[in-house]
């Protein structure tokens, strides 16, 4: 809300006028309230092309007329010497204050309010944005732009506001054919313009239109001219100039073409960047994941020789540390018969006294066995409890365990 009340407040609580100029700004148009610029508006004012109407002031008749123009021509060349000696005078004094542009959009937006207090709503529609919008809009859209500057001291300001620039044909002509920006050269923002154009009488048209890629004056109408002859003139310099805006229209079309057709071929291009990408990314993939499987294929075989090896070392570990074999007539041995998996036969004898561990210890340290196994006696069928556990903390000796004198174990 306090950005909308500050937009409209800048605008003078113009609603049209604050849409059209935060349109502009979208559309890339600098606001017309930024700082103007200190150089002169850059409009091509010095083509000897450029189609000048004046209108001349009607000649006096008759010898009251004449009488009447010859006595008062003193009074006025004395008037108009004197203002412009005054005028010149009073810039040492004090600058223009028409030079220094600070509130553009509230210029025309004056403007526009004391036009249609003076002359009525029905005139042409006002472009309600500043002179260098104006013609930024007129660039892009390839339009006319049609200037009114308005002298507002000026015997025939009044006559020409009334009479013909509110006269319905050229309201129609003037909004269907062409963009309207006006400004009183009383405003900072109008005498800014009218420097740029140099206009010499009032009241005063210029038409400007983009012509070899500038935009340029192509017409200047000046003087008090009838709604017939304006619309006459106005009609003449668009149609001598037309062929400019097509041939622009077709170089703007071909450049729009060759930027599309560019466009297609870089994103073809990039396609095919992609397509080419996301191959070599699957490539790169796929050899990483072949590597990633050798890795994993030889840490295996690596890991897979480690335990053999440990193993192997662990069986000689264990092979060097069992006790001596008894004696055969030993009375306190037992001869223990083990039936390996790959039904092998293998003996040995123990001493009652052993743990369980040993025959455990035993059986591991043979090449024949496997990392892990388990001991079953036959008479009766049981487990052996040669390892260490929740049950069996301490493995049980070879009596405790009920073994006889001569005895078969399953491993």
């Amino acid at each position: 809300m306090d950005q909308c009340r500050h937009t409209l407040e800048q605008h003078n609580w113009n609603i049209e006028a604050a849409v059209q100029d935060r349109l502009n700004e979208q559309e890339g148009v600098p606001s017309v309230f930024n700082p103007p610029p200190s150089r002169p508006l850059q409009v091509n004012t010095a083509d000897h092309r450029i189609y000048s109407y004046v209108v001349s002031r009607p000649q006096p008749r008759g010898l009251l007329g004449w009488g009447y123009y010859l006595i008062m021509l003193p009074f006025r060349f004395t008037y108009y010497t004197i203002l412009d000696i005054f005028r010149f005078a009073l810039r040492f004094i004090r600058p223009d204050p028409r030079s220094r542009v600070t509130d553009p959009v509230g210029d025309i937006v004056s403007f526009m309010h004391s036009f249609e207090e003076k002359y009525g709503r029905a005139h042409p529609v006002f472009y309600q944005g500043t002179y260098s919008q104006a013609l930024n809009d007129a660039k892009r859209e390839l339009r006319f732009l049609l200037v009114y500057l308005h002298g507002d001291d000026h015997q025939d300001s009044d006559e020409f506001c009334r009479n013909t620039l509110c006269a319905p044909e050229v309201i129609s002509l003037i909004n269907t054919r062409m963009l309207f920006w006006a400004c009183s050269t009383n405003k900072p923002e109008g005498y800014r313009v009218s420097q740029a154009l140099r206009e010499n009488t009032y009241p005063f048209l210029a038409m400007i239109m983009l012509k070899d890629r500038r935009m340029t004056v192509v017409g200047r109408l000046e003087g008090l001219i009838q709604p017939d002859d304006l619309i006459n003139q106005l009609t003449f310099i668009m149609d001598a100039n037309q062929t400019y805006l097509v041939s622009e229209r077709l170089e703007r079309e071909e450049r729009n073409q060759t930027q599309v057709l560019r466009q297609q071929q870089d994103e073809a291009y990039l396609a095919s960047l992609r397509a080419d990408q996301e191959k070599e990314r699957k490539k790169r993939e796929e050899r990483e994941r072949k590597r990633r499987k050798e890795e994993e294929v030889q840490q295996q075989k690596l890991a897979e020789e480690r335990r053999r090896r440990n193993l192997q070392e662990e069986k000689e570990r264990k092979l060097e540390c069992l006790p001596p074999e008894p004696s055969p007539d030993d009375p306190e041995s037992v001869k223990i018969i083990f039936k390996l998996p790959n039904d092998s036969r293998v003996e040995r004898r123990f001493h009652f006294s052993q743990s369980l561990t040993v025959i455990h210890d035993f059986l591991f340290s043979l090449k024949e066995s496997p990392e892990k196994f388990q001991i079953e006696a036959n008479f009766p069928r049981r487990v052996l409890p040669c390892i260490p556990s929740e049950e069996w903390p301490n493995p049980p000796t070879l009596q405790e365990a009920g073994l006889s004198h001569t005895e078969t174990a399953a491993s």
